[in-house]
């Protein structure tokens, strides 16, 4: 009988355990979504709690969502819902024969327009925090908080520009740069003055020895009205948030003390 009352436990458990994990799975969400704008397919993950405040994900250039998988799976266990895009013509979508910033942050509002995203947060890396900025600039409101690290709003943000962005062949001609290698150079066109539009809180992150000049950086912080910058220290373009949880944790931290 002892026996028994033992194997009849045992199966309340499991049944238990199997409900849990069917109420979990109608909880959260963990898939691939395609949208297409004018023509043009954009993959995006969508990941955590259904009932979680939405997060938007955006990687640097030539990337893929992955890249920031460590952050999603931050942002999943501290109960947000993640959206991360693959960028046009990069990660799983098909390459293109030209790219703006423009375009990509016109993507971004159409997944937040197409997922019925109310006020999302944001954070962007490198290009991805460009394309989160550019976003807000050009339809004021769409996001309530906006991080990002290593972003930029014009060309002229990295010493010795010249040097840096061309490449000359042995004969000292110009090389034709890679059509996402050569937006950088011209793009993005953002001003200080349109930092003055964006109305909602915004981390602006950068590592003590990044790409971007600390003082282009601080101007990006300094003229959004609630702006604020974050110099890490020893930590460079991507030291901080390439499988390194460090960059994630800032983040779920600011967002939580911007109680969202």
């Amino acid at each position: 009988m002892k026996g028994n009352h033992i194997t009849s436990d045992a199966l309340i458990i499991v049944i238990m355990l199997v409900l849990a994990c069917a109420i979990f799975s109608r909880r959260h969400v963990d898939k691939i979504n395609t949208m297409k704008r004018e023509g043009v397919s954009v993959q995006y993950q969508v990941l955590g709690r259904k009932s979680g405040k939405p997060v938007i994900l955006l990687h640097g250039n030539g990337g893929r969502h992955e890249d920031l998988s460590v952050m999603a799976a931050q942002l999943d266990s501290a109960g947000y819902l993640v959206f991360a895009m693959d960028s046009r013509g990069q990660g799983a979508n098909e390459p293109l024969p030209e790219y703006h910033y423009i375009d990509m942050a016109e993507d971004v509002f159409a997944l937040v327009e197409k997922e019925k995203l109310k006020a999302p947060a944001v954070f962007g890396w490198s290009d991805g925090g460009i394309i989160a900025l550019q976003t807000e600039v050009l339809h004021p409101g769409t996001f309530s908080m906006i991080c990002t690290s290593g972003a930029n709003i014009f060309p002229e943000c990295v010493e010795n520009f010249e040097e840096f962005w061309q490449q000359y062949d042995s004969l000292g001609n110009p090389v034709q740069l890679p059509p996402l290698t050569y937006m950088m150079t011209v793009e993005p066109q953002m001003t200080a003055g349109d930092m003055q539009t964006i109305g909602c809180p915004a981390l602006i992150v950068a590592g003590e020895h990044d790409l971007i000049l600390e003082e282009h950086t601080r101007l990006i912080a300094d003229n959004i009205p609630q702006g604020e910058l974050l110099i890490l220290p020893g930590e460079d373009h991507g030291s901080h948030i390439w499988k390194n949880p460090k960059m994630g944790n800032i983040l779920i931290e600011w967002l939580r003390k911007n109680k969202y």
